[in-house]
């Protein structure tokens, strides 16, 4: 399953990347935001029409906001009993930041 078919609230861990489908840069930013395999990713909310604007995302104690190819490039997987709800849509405005961290 890829990161963008997760629902807003839904959560996974990262099972592969697909590095070559990213730019040497965009695959440096995503690394040094803590996107690599094992991690736990869950899903804050997504911009734009259909949901195929940027996603937000938490890693550990970071939030970062991904465009929606970087998503299609990671594969997760869920645990049993980590569905979330199935909500989906444009709950993020077009104001948001692309990127945000927490203290």
């Amino acid at each position: 399953m890829h990161l963008h078919q997760l629902s807003s609230g839904q959560s996974a861990t990262i099972d592969r990347i697909e590095w070559n489908h990213l730019s040497d840069s965009e695959g440096q930013r995503l690394r040094e935001f803590g996107v690599e395999e094992g991690a736990d990713i869950e899903i804050l909310h997504r911009a734009g029409l259909l949901g195929q604007g940027a996603i937000m995302c938490r890693i550990g104690r970071m939030s970062i906001a991904m465009r929606h190819n970087h998503a299609d490039a990671i594969h997760v997987r869920q645990e049993h009993g980590q569905a979330g709800p199935n909500i989906a849509g444009p709950d993020m405005n077009a104001d948001t930041p692309r990127i945000l961290s927490q203290p």
